[in-house]
């Protein structure tokens, strides 16, 4: 165009989803849902390092004063329903995964650990590989969708509990990313996490973030509080199932992690 343009703003991929959740205080919590998942919790300007191998890492940086956060990674989540769908061919679309999980009561005691490429957080073992167990001759196409849906919320548990054992459990996680457009899938997280899920309005929550970065230092935005006032919720998500049944689904995940790690 030959005009030039300042970069005012730099951000990374994770970052950039925590500033565009407003995830500013300290113990607030933003967790995307995309091909794979990604949790990052604010942890102010003390780095606290993981006993539960967990990421210590920056979550941002403003006038030279660093704010902090704890990272952990799921390697497979939304690449589990494009598995289902171009490998397998048991879905034509994404979409149809919400009205297949809600057809069925349970799950039926089918687990899957979606360990294509090993798994993240907090196991980090990159030789393992999936596995799915609980399968009689009355397993369908649909208790594999659910599993399939079923192992992100799974995974997010393990790694939230690492969390908890480092001495930090948040109230409310913020979520975006396409997963969570599937409304069953967002109540089953919370419903697992026994933890309110507030989907926000805007999907892409990175892009956002690095806007609100450039804008705050050009001045089109005063503080972090002011930018926090433009988040907007879309809808919120409050654990319903029984203490029983999370305790149950939980112990056969723990199962099927196990026959994993075993390998």
């Amino acid at each position: 165009t030959g005009k030039s343009y300042p970069i005012t703003g730099v951000v990374g991929d994770q970052q950039a989803a925590a500033i565009g959740q407003c995830c500013f205080e300290k113990g607030s919590v933003k967790s995307t849902y995309g091909t794979g998942a990604f949790v990052l919790m604010n942890t102010g300007y003390k780095k606290i390092y993981s006993k539960n191998r967990l990421l210590t890492t920056v979550c941002y940086r403003l006038n030279g004063k660093s704010t902090y956060a704890l990272e952990g990674s799921i390697f497979i989540a939304g690449a589990g329903v494009q598995w289902a769908r171009d490998k397998m061919k048991l879905i034509k679309k994404a979409s149809e995964t919400e009205k297949v999980t809600k057809s069925l009561k349970s799950n039926n005691g089918v687990y899957l650990v979606p360990a294509f490429v090993g798994l993240g957080s907090p196991y980090w073992d990159s030789k393992v590989r999936g596995v799915l167990s609980g399968l009689t001759r009355n397993t369908g196409p649909k208790e594999i969708i659910r599993a399939i849906i079923e192992s992100t919320a799974y995974q997010s548990h393990d790694l939230f509990n690492a969390m908890k054992s480092d001495g930090l459990k948040p109230k409310i996680i913020k979520v975006d990313g396409g997963m969570v457009k599937n409304n069953w899938f967002s109540q089953f997280l919370s419903d697992v996490l026994n933890i309110k899920v507030y989907r926000s309005q805007i999907d892409e929550t990175t892009a956002l973030g690095a806007a609100f970065m450039a804008g705050l230092q050009i001045g089109v935005f005063k503080s972090l509080n002011d930018i926090s006032k433009k988040w907007k919720l879309n809808r919120k998500f409050v654990p319903k199932i029984k203490s029983s049944n999370r305790i149950n689904l939980l112990k056969g995940w723990s199962q099927a992690i196990k026959r994993t790690l075993i390998q």
